[in-house]
């Protein structure tokens, strides 16, 4: 596989605060990238240079033309019916709004075309915000933990979604996430980002669908719990 994602030295400070001091990034086409790290780690600081929407103080980031971002709240232009909304930046014409629809059915809401974002669901408003981001076929897909205001029954078809069309689409992936469980579920690789650098990056080896009772899961999740200075008891490690 192609490189979709090269980032070498990335540096980042606010008010004198180094938030990213060096980090060096590789993500190839079609590969599912989990970044974790403490709050204040530097992990959106990351995705939003890789985005285009902010610049590294150092460092080089060489992404695909094509990028889209999936925030924790959907985005959606109130004012715009849900069609409007995935179409949106896209040439206005016939073929554009066939695309948008088949870029709803993809994520099971071809029947929402005409309704308007204040009555959609939480999860149905993300899926409408995933459909935007795929209808594009970006060569990178960046998701800011995305499914983080869900309830626990939706984030979990929500991630099954996702690893459905990612495998469709073949983007490169990065996902921020403080979701260990998450991470893994989705991720060809995990990142750990603390103290402005990757302190671990490691594929997931275990096989898919992944079960959290695999004793590979198991001690992935523990390896990664005490890269973020939690212990197996939830407690977390003194400084």
């Amino acid at each position: 596989m192609s490189i979709a994602v090269q980032a070498t030295g990335v540096r980042r400070e606010f008010d004198g605060r180094v938030v990213l001091g060096g980090v060096d990034l590789e993500i190839r086409r079609g590969e599912f990238v989990a970044l974790l790290g403490a709050s204040g780690s530097g992990k959106t600081t990351l995705l939003r240079i890789l985005a285009g929407l902010d610049s590294p103080d150092a460092g080089e980031v060489l992404v695909p033309r094509q990028r889209t971002v999936v925030f924790q709240e959907p985005r959606l232009i109130p004012s715009q019916r849900v069609l409007g909304n995935v179409a949106l930046g896209l040439p206005r014409g016939a073929a554009t709004r066939e695309t948008a629809r088949a870029a709803l059915a993809e994520v099971g809401l071809a029947d929402h075309a005409r309704a308007w974002p204040a009555t959609l669901s939480g999860g149905e408003a993300q899926r409408v915000a995933l459909a935007r981001a795929l209808v594009r076929e970006p060569g990178l897909l960046l998701l800011d933990e995305p499914f983080a205001a869900l309830d626990a029954l939706t984030r979990l078809k929500m991630q099954d979604l996702v690893a459905d069309l990612v495998a469709r689409h073949r983007p490169a992936v990065l996902l921020v996430t403080h979701d260990v469980d998450e991470a893994i579920r989705l991720a060809d690789r995990v990142a750990v980002l603390g103290g402005g650098r990757l302190v671990l990056d490691e594929a997931v080896s275990t096989a898919r669908p992944r079960d959290e009772s695999d004793p590979a899961f198991a001690a992935l999740r523990r390896r990664l719990l005490s890269e973020l200075g939690v212990t197996p008891a939830g407690q977390a490690v003194a400084a």
